[in-house]
């Protein structure tokens, strides 16, 4: 359901009026922030009255075209956001301790979102990721109408794309809303062309086919069109067996781009006609043995996701969250002792990677774990075998203990262990593993992800 400032403002009545026509009549098109307060009508006919408009301009072809938590080829295709993702606010301590209970299960990802979510989530943010099955952005688009040089109207609109993805489903469905619809002095906004747009950019591999659904893109309505019917659809959807030859993992990315191109009704000219690109969706199509839907594969947002571990009292994941949480604020204090830690996991730049094809390399990640936690904390670590030894980052990724055997880059030390109670240890593996599985957490470097302790 719309928010009640939205959906009114798709019922309110426009304030308009015709201009004789000509060549007198023109409308400047503009692209802005989605929260920016455009000078009104009054303001424009002030001394360098468009000054401020064309820096709201400005700042919004500045922006990067894809959110910073990007992963695989898409990421290297445009410029990425210098800020996180707004996403869903975490959980209280209480409400995280009641959910715990006996049964160690992760809550499913999102597959769904609102526009109400996407306008809130979007309150501080160039884009909102709920999951990564569903993500958003939006921008708004502002005209100026002038007849002779002078301005003698303004109108505006939103756009918000909202990209979802059902659970286990090759379909990425992007919705576009058009809301907040503003109207004021002389126009012909009613009468206006607005062509949407939504096309695959790039992919990965080039060769990938695509079958499309809904709305048929480019999709052109009339302001006046858009104000009575306010969204539409456009599915895109790439069936298994494109990606890599003799690939242990089938998969196919893609940028998605958005784009919408403002038309002047009759009457009037447009100085700056062309599609306005906004920023783009990096869906992604997958397969593997070691995923769901194993025969048909499903469809992903190449968003990295976060595992969260929670330090409340009743998590049964607590003691593993504990070491996490030493790990990330007092590196200095874990062992082994370094002096060059610095773990990834924290941030979009240094994500970690999944590791399940190298059985071996696993088995050594844990080697070295077992070896550090006996050399530091004694044979007896395991207290009778009530505890074990846990280690970050995770045996099952890239970034494991023995990343230093196998990669040049990696740094001898930079991994911690500590002993922790065996239930903890086990609940925090059972949560890691529905991870991977809910969030289709691909083997390798074109994925990856982020890991939150809470409190």
């Amino acid at each position: 359901m719309l928010l009640p400032a939205l959906l009114a403002s798709l019922t309110t009545p426009l304030e308009a009026a015709h201009a004789d026509g000509g060549d007198a009549a023109r409308m400047d098109s503009y692209v802005l922030p989605l929260y920016a307060k455009a000078p009104d009508l009054t303001e424009l006919r002030q001394p360098n009255g468009f000054s401020k408009l064309q820096r709201l301009a400005g700042t919004e072809a500045s922006q990067p075209f894809l959110p910073r938590e990007t992963v695989g080829p898409a990421k290297s295709y445009a410029p990425l956001s210098a800020e996180d993702s707004s996403t869903p606010a975490v959980p209280t301590e209480d409400t995280l301790a009641a959910a715990a209970g006996p049964v160690v299960s992760l809550p499913e990802p999102s597959h769904s979102m609102t526009p109400a979510e996407c306008v809130l989530g979007l309150g501080t943010s160039k884009f909102y990721v709920k999951s990564r099955f569903a993500v958003c952005s939006g921008t708004q688009m502002n005209q100026v109408w002038l007849v002779n040089g002078e301005p003698v109207g303004t109108s505006s609109f939103d756009v918000l794309a909202i990209g979802t993805i059902p659970k286990n489903s090759r379909t990425v469905t992007v919705t576009y809303y058009f809301t907040d619809f503003t109207a004021a002095g002389t126009n012909d906004a009613p009468d206006m062309g607005i062509t949407t747009n939504g096309k695959i950019a790039q992919s990965w591999p080039a060769s990938v086919k695509y079958t499309q659904g809904g709305v048929a893109m480019p999709a052109t309505r009339t302001w006046a069109q858009l104000l009575e019917s306010g969204s539409f659809k456009h599915m895109v959807s790439a069936a298994a067996g494109q990606g890599s030859a003799g690939a242990r993992t089938d998969s196919e990315f893609a940028a998605y781009q958005p784009s919408v191109e403002i038309k002047a009704p009759p009457g009037w000219v447009v100085t700056n006609p062309g599609a306005h690109n906004f920023f783009m969706l990096p869906p992604r199509w997958d397969k593997a043995a070691y995923l769901p839907s194993k025969t048909t594969g499903a469809a992903a947002f190449s968003i990295l996701p976060t595992l969260q571990y929670s330090t409340a009292a009743k998590a049964p994941e607590r003691g593993v969250a504990l070491h996490i949480q030493k790990a990330f604020t007092k590196p200095f204090s874990t062992v082994p002792p370094t002096t060059r830690k610095d773990f990834p996991g924290q941030t979009a730049d240094a994500p970690l990677t999944r590791l399940y094809w190298d059985s071996a390399r696993r088995k050594d990640n844990y080697n070295v774990s077992v070896y550090n936690c006996k050399k530091y904390f004694g044979a007896g670590y395991t207290q009778n075998n009530t505890k074990e030894c846990d280690e970050y980052p995770f045996q099952s990724t890239y970034e494991g203990a023995a990343r230093w055997k196998h990669d040049h880059l990696g740094e001898r030390n930079n991994f911690s262990v500590m002993p922790v109670k065996k239930a903890e240890n086990g609940a925090a593996g059972i949560l890691l593993a529905q991870f991977y599985d809910n969030n289709r957490i691909l083997d390798g470097p074109d994925d990856g992800f982020l890991v939150r302790i809470v409190a």
